[in-house]
């Protein structure tokens, strides 16, 4: 579950930024509490954080949330992860996956775009340099974080070409 962390970008409930919002650089940012993608991002990166943004702010935690289908009341850190990695987002995963299948998911190491970090116990992922996590986020669900983790014990995976 999400505990207040500073670097983290949260704050006020206004709407995710419209489709095809960018920031310069090779970098997405933060702005109130939501990613804006680089312009220079392919658009499965892109896809990946607008949907990620439609659930970081009033979707709250819970275990199995995002499981039984894509759109969900609440959504668990692997939930997630998939919604931003599926059919929702950058269409790299074909159904939701618990945190210990992403261990063995696509290519090893990390990847230029996004990387997963996962174990048999929990995941987030790191998508054009913002963290996307359940945990270490302000916020009782998922949320976006400038604020690195250590991914120690964790398996490093990322989309084959990202």
């Amino acid at each position: 579950m999400g505990a207040g962390s500073g670097g983290v970008g949260m704050g006020g409930t206004d709407e995710a930024p419209p489709a095809g919002t960018t920031t310069p650089g090779g970098t997405a940012k933060l702005k109130r509490g939501y990613a804006i993608p680089p312009a220079d991002a392919p658009r499965k990166v892109v896809r990946a954080i607008e949907a990620a943004n439609r659930i970081v702010k009033g979707k709250s935690y819970c275990l199995g949330g995002g499981h039984g289908r894509w759109e969900s009341q609440c959504y668990d850190c692997s939930g997630s992860i998939s919604y931003a990695l599926g059919k929702k987002g950058a269409r790299v995963l074909d159904a939701p996956m618990p945190s210990g299948s992403f261990m063995d998911w696509e290519k090893g190491g990390k990847g230029a775009w996004i990387t997963t970090y996962a174990n048999s116990g929990h995941i987030y992922a790191v998508i054009a340099g913002l963290r996307l996590d359940t945990s270490m986020t302000v916020g009782d669900g998922p949320g976006w974080s400038t604020e690195m983790r250590s991914g120690k014990g964790y398996v490093k995976r990322h989309p084959r070409r990202l």
